[in-house]
């Protein structure tokens, strides 16, 4: 069984972290964390490739299951990788920015 990742608050997560978004497209595109990476969980494995091996990734999805999941697979992957605790659900309580894809309100779904 693997580690558990570290936890940070959104309110902790530093100006211009990398943040990696692993929720499903429907909800990225509801609302998601400006300049996110945008990787769903499912997809991880196959898009190793698209995440920075040199940068600590700040895991978010909505409510911190499937980032938790995510960032100790990443861990074990060799990543430096942290959950967003509360996800976007957070992020947003703690008012930091959320945008949406097209011309709808952003919301976190």
């Amino acid at each position: 069984m693997s580690e558990p990742a570290p936890v940070v608050t959104a309110a902790d997560v530093p100006e211009g972290a990398v943040l990696l978004d692993v929720r499903e497209q429907d909800e990225w595109d509801a609302g998601h964390a400006p300049g996110a990476l945008h990787v769903p969980l499912g997809d991880l494995p196959s898009r190793l490739g698209d995440l920075p091996a040199d940068a600590e990734l700040q895991v978010l999805c909505r409510a911190g299951g499937r980032a938790a999941r995510a960032a100790a697979w990443l861990q074990e992957n060799g990543y430096d990788a942290v959950v967003v605790d509360g996800g976007m659900g957070a992020w947003q309580d703690a008012g930091r920015p959320v945008v949406a894809e097209g011309d709808e309100a952003p919301r976190v779904l």
